[in-house]
């Protein structure tokens, strides 16, 4: 059923992981999902602007996406422990097709209007919590656990490169042609990233819970990072980038237009510069042999992405801001990935799909944040907003470092759990 072939290759480089096949579909079907959703993520900011032309119209898109997946994530997670991974993976990524399709079809009929933005942003928001814990949890079983962290640092960086491929694209298509071809582009690649997926083997995870409801199985998870304090607290201390001052990313698009106005083709290689950004991040963790000083990192890039937001938001030219927003995000890449490494290394098989739509809770706090975020902006301008998070980002990931003794010596755990691999 899982194919931990790759376990056998021992220390060797990273990439020796596409000798696994199914590992090679996976990272296809990652790329190319996360290659679809930025760019019509991009696209849907892009026609929510253009249709309101307000700052708080973009952010309740994003919100629309927000509060299903943050409720609906314990329940995908559950579903990731006792349930078929790749066939839950499928069904989300399908809905998510459908649900675009229908977008397209009013696009191209000039019907559109910004209410079914909403709805179809609610859809993708009911679909990603099954998608994403799963999607997640399912990568051990394809890869075993001595590899996890190679294979971790390759698929966010395969996430990356879509994440600069996807929105650069988007705004590139949209200068040269029309919104509608951009829009095509996603629905076609939803389509293939689909269609990969398939030829991922099933993966059901080996779990004692098929006993429990689905409450009594979230009430387990909460339970475990009760016991696990390690895990709770890493879980909350990534939330402080995602919620304080991630929220920039879906506000490039007023950069784009009211700071710098310097149109689509702007917006894509803002939206560039924060994917490749990304990609440096990944492949310089996947180098990094020494894992000893994980923390260390981890602290350095957190306060290094604040930094270099803050000069972002306040950079009067736009070509030095499209510099400092790819600095900040190879920061903020390599804090992600060495975060939610530790956290998976720390947990057992049994609870991963839970933990791991924990985690998806976090990913929706962006949206969540874009909110008031987006407020703020409309009221005294993007750049105010946005180094205001910034700075908050700072603050309280040094406090929390300070107040945190189990995080602190997170090192040495993370060793602990290596070793009885």
């Amino acid at each position: 059923m899982n194919d931990h072939s790759t376990e056998k290759a021992g220390n060797g480089s990273p990439f020796a992981l596409f000798k696994n096949g199914q590992f090679t579909w996976l990272i296809a079907s990652n790329f190319v999902f996360f290659f679809a959703m930025q760019a019509q993520l991009a696209t849907r900011a892009w026609l929510a602007f253009k249709l309101t032309d307000s700052e708080f119209a973009l952010g309740m898109v994003m919100f629309a996406i927000a509060v299903p997946m943050f409720f609906l994530s314990p329940f995908g997670g559950v579903l990731a422990d006792k349930k078929d991974r790749r066939n839950l993976i499928v069904l989300g990524q399908f809905a998510v097709l459908i649900s675009d399709l229908l977008i397209l079809i009013l696009l191209l009929t000039d019907r559109l209007e910004f209410w079914h933005l909403l709805s179809s942003a609610a859809v993708i928001g009911c679909a990603f919590p099954f998608i994403m814990p799963a999607r997640n949890a399912i990568v051990v079983n394809v890869v075993g656990k001595s590899r996890l962290e190679h294979a971790m640092a390759i698929n966010m960086g395969a996430t990356n490169v879509a994440r600069v491929l996807g929105p650069a694209s988007a705004g590139f298509l949209i200068d040269l042609t029309d919104v509608n071809y951009a829009f095509f582009m996603g629905v076609f690649l939803f389509g293939s990233g689909l269609l990969f997926m398939t030829r991922v083997n099933s993966s059901k995870p080996v779990s004692d819970m098929k006993h429990l409801s689905p409450t009594e199985s979230i009430i387990e998870g909460m339970i475990y990072m009760k016991e696990h304090r390690l895990v709770l607290i890493l879980l909350l201390f990534g939330l402080i980038p995602m919620f304080l001052a991630m929220p920039f990313q879906n506000l490039i698009v007023i950069f784009a237009e009211k700071v710098w106005q310097v149109g689509p083709r702007g917006f894509g290689l803002l939206s560039a510069a924060v994917g490749v950004g990304g990609v440096v991040g990944s492949l310089w963790v996947a180098s990094i042999k020494n894992t000893s000083q994980r923390l260390k990192r981890m602290m350095i890039s957190v306060l290094a992405f604040g930094i270099f937001l803050f000069c972002f938001s306040f950079s009067p030219y736009f070509l030095l801001g499209l510099l400092f927003v790819f600095i900040a995000n190879v920061f903020l890449n390599v804090f992600n990935t060495l975060n939610n490494t530790a956290i998976q290394l720390l947990i057992p098989d049994r609870v991963r799909g839970r933990i791991s739509s924990f985690l998806m809770m976090s990913f929706s706090l962006p949206l969540l944040g874009t909110l008031p975020v987006a407020a703020v902006a409309e009221a005294f301008g993007a750049p105010l907003a946005v180094g205001l998070a910034s700075i908050l980002a700072i603050l309280t990931a040094l406090l929390f470092f300070g107040l945190s003794a189990d995080l602190r010596q997170m090192d040495k755990s993370v060793y602990r759990s290596r070793k009885e691999i």
